[in-house]
């Protein structure tokens, strides 16, 4: 039965992925592969599961079989033979020579002695095996020190080559053939997880093999180009100290401590990596626990306010010996009482910050390992969007009259490296209060006062958008009323000859001219204004005051006339998700909720036009760019909207596929992007992004489609990882910046605020706390300090940043204000009865508007109803308001 299993997998290999005449064929329980005979590197790995498919760029292998371009099997090493000599750098994949095959058998499906391909002169011996080990794969390689003197290995890194390229694939060969990996940077409890575009199974795991510590993420300098197309491939890197004191030394902290590695004569060294398949993205966990890996969870994220109570859960085999925290104040962390420490394999631990910014955790087990987890502590919540909304109507507010371009009174781009205004970039659209790039900041400071209006701020605001938005950025009457540009600003030298900066380059396609900027035609600008009008509607309806200049039909009216122009004057990339493009169902329901029944008519007629042709596509979310993560919000919503189910369902698992759940504030649900800061940042370069935009953007879809499924909390700790991951980016004065750049030559945020806003506005529409009760971890809450008290009721605090949104999973309940504040609640498992004390009344806000969404029917006892929210008179102290269930 062995052979004639054997014989069938070989035979469908075969017929699937017929190895060149150069490969060599072999299978594991789990993986059908192929290596080059003449390197010895991987040329295939498929998952006997579905063979057709290949985790590497196995396809482009003609174009990739030259000198220069990495393989997994090869390596990488920086080394010198005393302290005071110099760094030597060997690549395997550098100039390609003969290897040396060695005896193979057994569990060994192949060895080599790789050193002649390393370089000349490599004073190491380097041999490589391929190993089938008990149905796990595994590539281990041995270094050896023959030599007389101890040698120091700066840098030693695995290439981990997986089938990312898009270039020259439309969206359905990207989405069934490619994927994307996504690092646990956590030494030696590290991993790497490689998922499908497509969201589905298998997902493929990288683990370390022996001692193999994953120290850092380094990206190659391979021959395969990065581009849009292609992000590029990294070094699984084991010791990093030489990068760091060269290339990196001017970089913020890295993940882990650099290190380095001392052979002494005669000495030997294994280091490697075991592949394994989890059956789908959300077995990934309790496949790597199968594997007696290490596993941490944390609650919510990574991401720690300082008046949150956070929670980790830690599975290991190993016991745990030490937890430190570096800065050693940043973290507090404390084992959970006797007798509710340990839950079905896992250990409790509460995590609180003390000092803001990134802090590390340091995880030592029994066996001597360690385990790293990276957090960032902030402020409270409620005080970091006060501080963006400070920072964008202040530092960033522009009123200079004179400007020539008629951008007075606005918030522009902003500089943190120079503390200033961004007045002249030449991709004109940064300074151009429009496009991501340019909009960015001002439906920063929009979006904050959804759930936190400040007067003062608002007031800035109503002139924005009725002095320059209104008239300027959009086109006010006439038949392309309505319409907006793609930038106010604009490079035209012969008109202003001594405002462009003489030292930047004028040159290229992003400088466009007055015609140019002057485009109706790119619909991604539209939710920008759409937003703007939105927020100010929101404020005058429900709040006494804030908003003055018009009443609030006039802006719901105008967030209406944004979409017909859309659709009227930019319709080629309305076919496509548009980033913020939630807006447009919320202003639809609004106009619904208004009574506004011929405009909710019109504007859902074209909705629908767009859904239905969404529904047509086997991966409705296309882009601008050959592949895109910041469509699929809104192709999701309106595919909820309209009862697509299984399209809403694609999207869904498409996002998990480049969304991630990770031991880490800077991975876990940071949605994938690596191309914006050449059109948002200040520092220009094809590099993976951390918490892009993308990140609270995605958040949103999962939010929803796990409030419809509570029972998934991966959906939730995905969504939880974007939702608070966007607020790293604030810093402790409010600046919000585009990104974080991950490269570890940077390890930093990029100096422009750039497309940060459009986060930002997923954030504010997304921000809420969740409570519930999981089968493994008990009670949970993400956003909310909780307490399971001695009569069985569990007490909520929020601590999210609008403490206007609570889910309590039990009871489906999905409670929102459009006004007032939840200061507490309490939830009664047994009744199902819930408790709001909602804060106090003030000025702005006398009376709260309080929806309930419950499969229950709770109810808030006699009420009045008015467009569908409960009207609740505040108190000059907190009110108490009961939700029963019928």
């Amino acid at each position: 039965m062995l052979i004639l299993r054997s014989l069938l997998l070989a035979l469908t290999f075969s017929l699937v992925a017929p190895a060149q005449a150069a490969d060599q064929a072999y299978h594991t329980r789990q993986f059908l592969l192929a290596l080059r005979q003449d390197t010895q590197t991987l040329a295939r790995l498929d998952p006997v599961s579905d063979p057709s498919f290949d985790f590497v760029p196995g396809t482009r292998a003609a174009e990739r079989r030259f000198d220069g371009y990495a393989h997994i099997g090869d390596l990488n090493l920086r080394l010198r033979v005393s302290a005071d000599a110099p760094w030597q750098d060997y690549s395997s994949s550098a100039a390609r020579r003969p290897i040396r095959a060695l005896p193979a058998g057994g569990a060994t499906l192949a060895a080599a002695d790789i050193t002649a391909t390393m370089g000349a002169g490599l004073p190491l011996r380097i041999e490589r095996r391929w190993r089938d080990q008990g149905g796990v794969l595994a590539l281990r390689f041995t270094l050896v020190n023959p030599t007389a003197a101890a040698i120091e290995i700066g840098g030693l890194g695995m290439p981990m080559v997986f089938d990312n390229i898009i270039t020259d694939r439309t969206l359905e060969q990207a989405h069934a053939s490619a994927s994307f990996v996504d690092p646990y940077i956590g030494r030696d409890a590290g991993y790497l997880q490689v998922t499908r575009l497509n969201g589905k199974g298998p997902a493929l795991l990288v683990m370390p093999e022996g001692h193999t510590p994953l120290e850092a993420w380094r990206p190659l300098t391979d021959r395969t180009p990065r581009a849009q197309t292609a992000e590029g491939f990294y070094d699984w890197t084991v010791a990093s100290r030489a990068y760091a004191e060269r290339e990196w030394k001017n970089a913020g902290e890295q993940w882990n401590t650099p290190t380095s590695i001392t052979l002494a004569p005669g000495e030997r060294r294994d280091i490697g990596v075991r592949f394994t398949l989890a059956p789908s993205i959300r077995a990934i966990e309790a496949s790597l626990i199968a594997q007696k890996r290490p596993v941490a969870v944390g609650i919510p994220g990574y991401v720690v306010p300082t008046d949150l109570d956070a929670t980790l859960f830690l599975n290991s085999p190993q016991r745990v010996t030490g937890i430190v925290s570096a800065p050693a104040a940043a973290l507090v962390v404390t084992p959970a009482a006797a007798g509710t420490a340990k839950t079905k394999g896992w250990r409790r631990y509460t995590v609180q910050g003390r000092a803001w910014g990134p802090a590390r955790l340091s995880i030592s087990y029994a066996d001597g390992s360690v385990q790293t987890v990276s957090y960032f502590v902030t402020k409270p919540l409620d005080q970091v969007v006060a501080d963006l909304g400070r920072f964008t109507t202040t530092r960033q507010w522009f009123d200079d009259k004179n400007d020539p371009f008629g951008r007075a009174p606005a918030i522009l781009t902003y500089d943190r490296a120079v503390n200033r205004v961004v007045t002249d970039d030449p991709r004109v659209w940064i300074s151009g209060m429009s496009d991501e790039g340019g909009a960015g900041s001002w439906v920063a400071a929009m979006a904050k006062q959804l759930d936190n209006p400040d007067a003062a701020e608002v007031a800035k605001l109503e002139r924005l958008v009725n002095e320059t938005v209104v008239g300027k950025l959009q086109v006010a009457d006439g038949p392309q009323a309505g319409a907006v540009r793609k930038s106010l600003f604009y490079y035209d030298p012969a008109a202003f000859p001594g405002y462009y900066a003489a030292a930047t380059n004028w040159k290229t396609w992003t400088s466009w001219s007055k015609k140019d900027a002057g485009d109706l035609g790119r619909a991604y600008n539209y939710p920008h204004v759409a937003i703007g009008h939105w927020v100010l509607y929101r404020l005058a309806r429900n709040h006494v005051g804030l908003v003055t200049a018009h009443d609030w039909r006039w802006y719901l009216q105008h967030a209406y006339q944004t979409t017909v122009a859309m659709m009227r004057d930019a319709p080629e990339y309305t076919r496509f998700g548009l980033m913020e493009g939630d807006v447009f169902l919320d202003i639809l329901t609004d106009l619904q909720h208004e009574g506004m029944t011929v405009e909710a008519a019109d504007m859902r007629r074209m909705m629908q036009q767009r859904a239905d042709h969404w529904r047509t596509l086997a991966f409705p979310f296309g882009s601008e760019m050959a592949w895109d993560s910041t469509g699929q919000a809104e192709v999701y919503a309106w595919m909820r909207h309209f009862g697509y189910q299984r399209q809403a369902d694609i999207t869904r698992e498409v996002i998990l596929g480049y969304d991630p759940t990770m031991p880490s504030w800077a991975y876990n649900g940071n949605a994938r992007r690596y191309w914006d800061f050449l059109y948002g940042g200040k520092t220009a370069r094809i590099e993976r992004q951390v918490h892009h935009y993308g990140s609270t953007l995605n958040a949103v879809p999962l939010f929803d489609a796990y409030r419809a499924n509570p029972a998934d909390l991966h959906l939730l700790r995905v969504a939880y990882g974007g939702l608070l991951g966007g607020i790293t980016n604030i810093d402790r004065d409010g600046f919000g910046s585009a990104a974080f750049h991950a490269w570890p030559d940077m390890m930093r945020w990029d100096a422009y605020s750039g497309d940060y806003g459009m986060g930002f506005y997923g954030h504010a529409i997304a921000s809420a706390s969740y409570v519930l009760k999981d089968p493994t971890f008990g009670w949970l809450a993400f956003g909310a300090n909780l307490d399971e008290q001695a009569d069985g009721l569990i007490r909520i605090v929020p601590r999210d940043s609008a403490r206007t949104r609570l889910f309590v999973a039990p009871a489906r309940a999905w409670i929102t204000l459009e006004a007032g504040k939840i200061d507490s609640a309490t939830y009664d498992p047994r009744s199902g009865v819930i408790t709001l004390e909602l804060a106090a009344a003030t000025v702005q806000t006398p009376t709260a508007r309080l929806r309930v969404q419950s499969p229950h029917h709770l109810k808030a006892g006699e009420l009045f109803i008015e467009r569908g929210s409960y009207v609740v008179p505040l108190a000059k102290t907190a009110l108490r308001v009961v939700l029963k269930p019928l």
